[in-house]
């Protein structure tokens, strides 16, 4: 038994077919896009770094030892 597709074959070619003669970029055309792949990286990448930072400045001092 099989189910019916979600959308029909013919529209998802017809989509298809757009989307492979365009030959402009179509991605970071939004303000959101710009969040979701630019602004969250960094911001991971900037706190990874500062973690990184102080974890090693607290040992290099000395910091948080247990004896």
């Amino acid at each position: 038994m099989s189910e019916p597709p979600f959308v029909p074959r013919e529209r998802i070619l017809k989509y298809q077919q757009y989307f492979q003669s365009l030959h402009k970029h179509t991605y970071l055309k939004g303000r959101y896009d710009m969040v979701t792949s630019v602004a969250i990286p960094l911001t991971l990448a900037a706190s990874s770094l500062f973690l990184i930072g102080r974890g090693i400045y607290n040992m290099s001092h000395g910091i948080g030892k247990k004896a």
